[in-house]
């Protein structure tokens, strides 16, 4: 069996306050890029076993992936026999949900194949339990996800825009991010407000403490904003990827060729339709 596992874009994130479970309240628009996608491979065998093509990318207990397993295994009492073979195409670090989308597919791939043990509902408080991501992933459409993010909503919009998204070679850390939300500053020169595109209101709140960390990526989307052709720039969830949304028209290669010349040649770069 193969199940792809999507990536993430946040439309709109922001951030109300810290819960006395120690996350924090949020309200986000999520959209999945369809194009973008991990793969996992399902494949008999005497017993589980996770392989993975990237470099880097653990393939023991911490593996999202693996730890899904296990969470399937304890709710379903089953004993998995399957390897999976994970590849890659989403970047870590990157704030578009690949490894909580890797769990996801992980747990419906899973439960097609023991000829689904698990509820619907349940499926989704196992990958709450998982990451705050995850819920989201089980849809396949653009959803409000509020709470600490695992109480999901589709959100009936259809917003199928061109992007182009830009993460240059350092993660961030989503924990660090919500940790200086309360306390960062805005950069002065730096747009950090609403921006209208296709009937939704973007913004995300945790470009502040991102940015004042990581001031390159206050540039790129400065940068962007200034480059003809872009309609819109924000950062997805907590970075370090910024996207830039796209006029109608614009050839979305071209446009990344060029900011890459012009910021950092380094720069992973992927063009496509969001929604």
């Amino acid at each position: 069996m193969l199940v792809d596992a999507p990536a993430k874009l946040n439309l709109s994130l922001r951030v109300l306050g810290r819960r006395r479970d120690g996350f924090h309240k949020v309200e986000t628009l999520m959209t999945p890029l369809r194009g973008l996608s991990d793969q996992l491979h399902f494949e008999s065998a005497d017993s589980y076993s996770l392989e993975c093509d990237a470099p880097g990318v653990p393939t023991d207990g911490t593996n999202l992936v693996t730890r899904a397993v296990r969470a399937f295994e304890q709710q379903a009492d089953v004993k998995i026999s399957y390897k999976i073979r994970l590849e890659k195409a989403i970047p870590h670090g990157a704030g578009l949900g690949g490894g909580s989308s890797d769990a996801a597919a992980t747990l419906l791939g899973l439960n097609a194949l023991y000829d689904e043990p698990i509820e619907f509902d349940k499926l989704s408080k196992i990958g709450a339990s998982l990451g705050s991501d995850v819920p989201f992933f089980f849809f396949d459409e653009a959803c409000w996800c509020r709470g600490r993010g695992t109480d999901v909503e589709a959100a009936g919009i259809e917003w199928n825009e061109q992007v182009v998204l830009f993460k240059p070679g350092f993660p961030v850390s989503t924990e660090q991010a919500y940790k200086r939300w309360k306390y960062s500053r805005e950069h002065a020169d730096i747009p950090y407000g609403p921006q209208e595109i296709a009937g939704v209101r973007m913004v995300n709140d945790l470009e502040k403490p991102v940015f004042e960390k990581h001031l390159f990526l206050a540039i790129l989307k400065r940068k962007l904003l200034a480059t003809e052709g872009v309609a819109a720039a924000m950062m997805s969830g907590s970075g370090s990827t910024i996207f830039a949304v796209l006029e109608e028209g614009v050839d979305g290669e071209k446009l990344a060729a060029e900011v890459k010349d012009a910021t950092d040649p380094g720069l992973w770069t992927w063009y496509g339709e969001a929604g």
